[in-house]
């Protein structure tokens, strides 16, 4: 694997970053499906808050009545009621494009770079090439993504795969910087837990020109068949807070070029979230450390 150093900081200047060595120009069409297509998924079409919401109702009543006639008699009754309800709501995250550079054995990858076939990309850290321990340059980040089920309440969705990508500091994506399989640094698959969990470790996404900073994710029925993107059943995209980021790119060097990037564009403007990143956007703060951690909670119906 060549230096990381040696990677063009170079961003694209439309859609996608350009590759260090003899790049062509890609340029990602994208636009997020209509909700129409999410039937395809066998759901209504739910525009809610991605992580759920409850509902309470209460009432009460009561009344007294007494009476007198000839003679003597008194009656009193009196009653009161409750009751209490909770309802959990969520909705399918919007599909997305893969963009140029998935690696995911698909035609975007010209059916030749394929690392969900490698040995070793089943992992939790995603700064390194599968088998190297040379890491890429970056503010470190932990993002956890949580799966659940339309379908069935909302419940947690374990052994289901998720593949994660993202470009570097400098905006450019492994795999297609140097043309070359083996270099397969921040992208890695792993099977959600009991709780519908998953936890990577990488670094914070730099921001080039023409998108706004992202992740792409592919979600796969069951670890055994995140071999190929022919498997998936799902494919969507991770939304970062604008201001969030924007003092992170100032405040660290090796971001100058998201720095530039960023403050010429918005969500509005952007081809992917133009029309709304609420079941995207993910939770995001600093670590004691010195880095920061981002997490999010996204449906899909089984």
């Amino acid at each position: 694997m060549p230096p990381l150093s040696s990677l063009s900081p170079t961003a694209a200047a439309a859609q996608a970053p350009a590759a260090a060595a003899s790049p062509s120009t890609h340029t990602a069409t994208s636009r997020r499906l209509a909700l129409s297509a999410l039937g395809s998924l066998g759901v209504a079409s739910l525009w809610g808050c991605g992580g759920g919401s409850d509902s309470t109702s209460t009432d009460s009543g009561s009344s007294t009545d007494s009476g007198s006639g000839t003679g003597s008699g008194t009656g009193s009754g009196t009653g009161t009621g409750t009751g209490t309800g909770t309802t959990t709501t969520c909705s399918v995250v919007p599909e997305e494009t893969a963009g140029p550079y998935p690696a995911d054995g698909s035609t975007a990858s010209n059916n030749t770079y394929n690392v969900l076939a490698l040995s070793g990309i089943v992992r939790s850290d995603i700064r390194s090439s599968v088998g190297s321990s040379t890491q890429v340059s970056g503010v470190p980040l932990s993002i956890t993504i949580t799966l659940t089920n339309t379908s069935a309440s909302c419940a947690a969705l374990s052994g289901y795969a998720i593949y994660l990508w993202h470009c570097t500091q400098d905006g450019n994506y492994s795999v297609y910087t140097s043309n070359n399989i083996a270099d397969n640094y921040l992208r890695g698959v792993q099977a959600t837990d009991a709780n519908g969990t998953v936890t990577f470790t990488t670094i914070v996404p730099g921001c080039y020109a023409g998108r706004m900073p992202h992740m792409h994710l592919e979600i796969y029925p069951t670890l055994a068949s995140a071999t190929k993107a022919a498997n998936k059943i799902k494919t969507t995209q991770l939304a970062f807070p604008t201001a969030l980021l924007s003092s992170i790119y100032s405040s660290n060097s090796g971001y100058s070029a998201s720095v530039r990037n960023l403050a010429s564009m918005s969500f509005a403007t952007d081809n992917v979230f133009s029309d709304g990143t609420t079941l995207e956007m993910t939770t995001m703060q600093a670590n004691t450390g010195g880095g920061y951690s981002a997490s999010i909670t996204i449906s899909i119906a089984v």
